[in-house]
């Protein structure tokens, strides 16, 4: 599948460019640490505590890093911290900074107080990472100019700031800018009652009519992602207002998303495709993950930052030193009788998986 029909997923935790339209954006996305009052409460008293020391200091916020599953609210976290500290967010993302040249660019842009923040930081080139070190540490930065015996070193001060780095893959990213953030969180997925509440809100924001069960229905089968129950939501209200009365139900919400291919679990054709060739083509596993990127003729990075972390999540799929094995719960789902439990040592000649 190509990677435009990727980003197409309607349960695809990515942004997506209709995600939110400009005129629905402020009101959508919580301004201030109150309005953000679903979710995430030990990450948000830890930044209320920060901020407000910062705040009372007159010093700049520490550098904060988010780590988690894409969808959770980091950006929307990073133009809150901004909005808190009365300060401007700048924003950028790690595979866009290709030169060291781009980054000092944006560094001496920013003044006192301001907000960097770079969306899949572990994505920054090797080269400008290096960059960010002193930037990060002592609010300078030295490149060199001409080469050979006219070489020199330049050096800038720059004004103090606040780097908010976003990371889906926290492992990619290496020790020495990881020990460079003062404050490092992560985000967990929510819960269902949670995504009710999001759901709700957006619904009365948005103007459509949406009675308990529909919210219900939505908030199951969201994957535990706040971005995708609005994008549900809104390909819903499109179906109940053509062909229902306009009013998402239950019933409603159950029939638009399993014409879109989204079961009750919240899987969609590929997870099950995933599932399906581990269970079909490889006996349940253990398998490598490059093996079922193989078969399914996929990118492994799209396997493993799209489709497994939900499957993890809800114990479809367990990661052993072997690979991926699929769970009873995944046969039940996809309503197949699971083989019968192999002896001792019978898988003792797989590859490990090193992923």
């Amino acid at each position: 599948m190509p990677d435009g029909e990727h980003r197409r997923r309607i349960i695809s935790a990515t942004a997506q460019q209709d995600d939110l339209l400009e005129e629905e954006l402020p009101s959508l996305r919580p301004q201030t640490l109150e309005e953000y009052d679903v979710g995430q409460e030990h990450l948000i008293e830890q930044l209320r505590i920060a901020i407000a020391a910062a705040r009372q200091r007159g010093d700049v916020l520490e550098h904060i890093l988010f780590d988690g599953p894409p969808g959770l609210g980091k950006t929307t976290l990073a133009h809150i911290i901004a909005n808190e500290m009365g300060s401007k967010l700048f924003r950028a993302s790690g595979p866009s900074v290709e030169r060291a040249s781009d980054l000092v660019g944006i560094l001496t842009n920013l003044d006192r107080g301001d907000v960097l923040f770079i969306d899949e930081i572990h994505r920054l080139p090797r080269v400008v990472e290096e960059y960010m070190y002193p930037a990060m540490e002592d609010f300078s930065i030295d490149f060199v100019v001409d080469k050979g015996p006219y070489a020199k070193t330049i050096s800038l001060d720059l004004k103090p700031f606040t780097l908010i780095g976003a990371t889906t893959r926290a492992g990619m990213l290496t020790p020495a800018l990881r020990e460079r953030f003062g404050i490092f969180q992560h985000l967990d997925f929510y819960t269902e009652e949670q995504l009710r509440d999001i759901v709700t809100r957006a619904a009365q924001i948005l103007e459509v009519q949406l009675d308990s069960g529909g919210a219900e229905e939505l908030s199951q089968r969201a994957r535990g992602t706040p971005r995708i129950v609005i994008r549900l939501l809104r390909r819903v209200r499109d179906y109940a207002q053509i062909v229902g009365d306009g009013t998402v139900t239950q019933e409603t919400a159950g029939e638009a998303l399993s014409a879109m291919s989204v079961d009750g679990e919240g899987l969609d054709n590929l997870d099950r495709k995933y599932l399906r060739t581990i269970i079909d083509y490889y006996g349940g596993g253990p398998v490598g993950i490059n093996a079922v990127a193989a078969t399914l003729a996929e990118e492994t990075d799209t396997l493993q930052d799209m489709v497994e972390p939900y499957l993890l999540k809800i114990g479809f799929v367990i990661r052993t030193s072997r690979g991926r094995m699929a769970t009873q719960r995944a046969y039940d789902h996809l309503g197949i009788s699971a083989p019968a439990p192999e002896p001792p040592g019978g898988q003792e000649n797989l590859p490990l998986d090193v992923n």
